[in-house]
């Protein structure tokens, strides 16, 4: 029989659960203690003293039931308990107490960003205080001491001063009641001398230390006013000394250098240079332009060369990209693509969507939005106190944002669906995964020209996006958690279909921001029943105090092809300007199960990815770097730059001018109805900032209302199912094992039939 200890008002529990281990050993009884917001699990309770097997924070974590007894615990991706209790009972006690639990530490996480650490006293300064402190509570005490014995003596000497009023003088008592009266009088201005000493001796205690506190507080204000002064002095050095070095280096007119940043205010990282496992070669003369495109070994300058003969491989790309979309136009849908995995699509007979007959009902869609006012802030006023801290505590105004939300950002990943459009025609597993790889490299295109903040959006939030008529996809977006924030995406297009779930970690370091996205996409294609997964790279803000803001990517991506085995290592290098490598470069190989390269890709992620296929490899005796030799190299992606004028509308691609248009008969809680956004596109800052406020506090209000909720059923021993998504459901993968979101085909229905009833009023 499980044993508990619980504590409704601390949300502490322990308790015994079974826990899931490897596919040898399965589920395994672990002692579990739930305590200050973690969850820590040991093998038996002695073990609690000495060892702990595991921990996982409940302040980003999302508690997902299975079915009767079993339960997930998942905290961004990073770490993931799969539990079962003996009982239905038993798993919902633990299922309620984890999310008072995970609310309380959510509250407590808050409190403490709100408060102004860099004042509190160091921790000498600390015990100093705790001594002083307990110093006068002493003399606070004798004071206290000395006051009860003064009313008690007072009261003595003034009952004897009474009876001695009252006797006759020539009694014989008299002689003793004056030595009482005297005594009385004694103790009562022994005790009145005592009570003025301990008063003087307070009095003095706190005004010396408070005269000490008020110099330590006013030398900690400077303090920290001289460090910020540094911080900032610090920051324009490092520019200039940037600047002056470039200028002497272009001097020196060192080869290899071919800089995109001209204004001199970047960051640079001191990178080695930039080293593979194999060596390309070029099978003949004919084709030395296009193989010198894609060289990564060594010997080669490592380049891209726009202009050798794969603009030939770009005329026949395009041309087989327009008979693929003649040939798909014809069998565009009427309804929601029905292409769909693991519960995936819809089979809704929607009667709004676009005709199938080629063109001829596009919508025409607007081009240009209003263009960005310039309005000026302070950024370090706002930065200086968030370093360190998480970005999502940031409450920033719109001044730095662009008005768009993350959900109508993640739409924008498929601006080159195009992409996957020829890669659900190939044949050849290799080459679609090189498609694959293309495409997982073309949403960073629009991070180079663009540093905008997006909205963050509210839970519930929601965005539809349907361009069947045009580019033949549709997706529905919606944020499925605040705390961690996490976004649940569906996507359909020709023959192919997208999913993912978007969360984030980001942490502010006072001259640079990063980014480290932490959830999995998911692409599975109809034709070839091929199921990729991988997960995106870090995104990296410079110059956050001093100088113009720039973008980097960089890190290692896997792409794996969970049908065949196959995969797709890349490498996104991070930016150096003393590297002799092209700025912004990526580099990859497509390999199968047993490590054999196929295919060879490289490219900058601002601009295009090539491929060349592996016509045979060698490998020298004495040389431990194989050889391959590669056919000519084509242009998987390459990127479409929007007009000129697009620079003064938020440097907002085509799509993401398109992206926010008003449109009706959308869900209540879709981004394109949310005021402060809209306010904000049409210039109207101020006000936007309001609404912004507005509809954050309303925000933590429903918050609070949750939380109160919870409160309310744990005390009271019942089950509190919490916040659930309205069109995506928390389910286990089959494929990876984890909990994700998967889109329940349901949005549609509710659109051709206007019922927006279970959407919640966020707005």
């Amino acid at each position: 029989m499980n044993e508990y200890k619980i504590q409704q008002n601390e949300s502490e529990m322990k308790g015994w659960l079974s826990k899931w281990t490897n596919y040898i050993k399965g589920y395994q009884k672990r002692w579990f203690v739930l305590s200050n917001g973690l969850l820590s699990y040991y093998r038996t309770q002695a073990e609690m003293a000495h060892t702990c097997r595991g921990t996982i924070s409940l302040q980003g974590a999302v508690i997902h039931t299975e079915d009767s007894c079993n339960f997930v615990i998942s905290n961004g991706g990073t770490q993931t308990f799969h539990l079962k209790a003996s009982t239905e009972v038993e798993r919902q006690r633990w299922v309620t107490t984890l999310e008072l639990a995970k609310a309380k530490a959510i509250r407590q996480m808050e409190s403490e960003d709100d408060d102004d650490f860099e004042d509190l006293p160091m921790p000498s300064e600390k015990n100093e205080l705790e001594t002083v402190v307990k110093t006068l509570v002493a003399k606070l005490e004798d004071l206290n001491t000395c006051n009860d014995l003064i009313l008690k003596h007072g009261a003595a000497l003034q009952r004897l001063l009474s009876e001695l009023e009252q006797m006759d003088c020539a009694s014989p008592d008299l002689p003793t009641k004056i030595k009482s009266v005297n005594e009385r009088a004694t103790l009562f201005r022994i005790t009145s001398n005592a009570m003025m000493n301990a008063c003087t001796d307070f009095s003095e205690m706190a005004q010396t230390n408070g005269r000490k506190w008020q110099k330590m507080l006013q030398h900690e204000h400077e303090h920290r006013l001289r460090l910020e002064e540094m911080v900032e002095q610090l920051a324009r050095q490092h520019s200039h000394l940037e600047q002056a070095a470039k200028a002497v280096t272009s001097a020196q007119n060192l080869p290899g250098q071919n800089l995109s940043h001209s204004d001199g205010e970047e960051e640079y990282f001191d990178a080695e240079e930039h080293q593979t496992d194999f060596i390309v070669t070029i099978p003949s003369i004919s084709h030395r332009r296009t193989a010198s495109g894609i060289s990564i070994g060594s010997e080669g300058a490592g380049g891209m060369n726009d202009g050798v003969s794969s603009s030939g491989s770009e005329v026949e790309t395009d041309g087989q990209e327009a008979g693929l979309t003649a040939r798909k136009l014809k069998k565009l849908p009427t309804e929601p693509s029905t292409d769909s995995v693991d519960g995936h699509g819809s089979s809704s007979s929607m009667s709004i969507s676009s005709s199938s007959q080629g063109n001829t009902n596009k919508r025409k869609r607007r081009k240009h939005i209003p263009e960005r006012p310039n309005y000026s802030i302070n950024l370090w006023s706002i930065m200086k106190n968030c370093i360190g801290k998480d970005l999502t505590k940031i409450p920033m105004p719109v001044n730095f944002s662009e008005p768009l939300s993350m959900l109508q950002r993640l739409t924008e990943d498929f601006e080159y669906s195009d992409i996957l459009d020829r890669a659900a025609e190939c044949e050849d597993n290799f080459e679609q995964m090189a498609y694959v790889a293309a495409f997982t490299v073309s949403p960073y295109a629009t991070t180079s020209n663009r540093t905008g903040k997006p909205f963050n959006p509210l839970l519930g939030e929601t965005y539809e996006c349907d361009r069947r008529d045009d580019l033949g996809w549709w997706s529905i977006t919606e944020q499925v958690s605040h705390h961690p924030p996490m976004a649940a995406q569906y996507c359909s297009g020709r023959g192919w279909s997208c999913w993912q779930e978007f969360t984030m970690s980001s942490k502010f370091r006072g001259k640079y921001l990063q980014v480290i996205p932490l959830g999995i996409s998911h692409l599975h294609f109809g034709k070839s029943g091929n199921r990729y997964t991988w997960r995106k790279v870090t995104t990296t803000v410079h110059n956050i105090i001093v100088g113009k803001l720039w973008v980097d990517q960089h890190g290692e991506m896997d792409i794996v092809n969970h049908t065949s085995g196959d995969k797709c290592h890349l490498k996104y290098l991070p930016y150096s300007y003393f590297s002799r490598e092209i700025p912004r470069k990526v580099t990859g190989v497509v390999t199968d199960t047993d490590g054999t390269i196929y295919w060879v890709l490289s490219g900058t992620w601002d601009n295009k990815l090539e491929a060349a296929k592996v016509l045979s490899s060698s490998q020298d005796l004495g040389k431990e770097k194989p050889r391959l030799e590669t056919g000519p190299a084509k242009v998987l992606w390459k990127r479409r730059w929007p007009p000129p004028e697009y620079e003064k509308m938020y440097n907002f691609t085509e799509l993401a001018v398109q992206l926010n248009e008003e449109e009706d008969l959308t869900a209540p809680t879709d981004t394109r109805n949310r005021p402060d956004q809209r306010l904000m596109e049409n210039a109207l800052w101020d006000v936007a900032n309001q609404e912004k406020v507005r509809i954050e506090e309303k925000q933590r209000a429903a918050r609070r209302k949750r939380e109160q909720e919870a409160e309310q059923a744990a005390s009271e021993g019942r089950p509190y199912p919490g916040y659930e998504p309205i069109w995506f459901k928390k389910q286990k993968d089959p494929v990876t094992g984890n909990p994700i979101h998967i889109y329940q085909g349901n949005y549609w229905d509710a659109k051709q039939a206007q019922d927006w009833s279970m959407c919640p009023d966020i707005f």
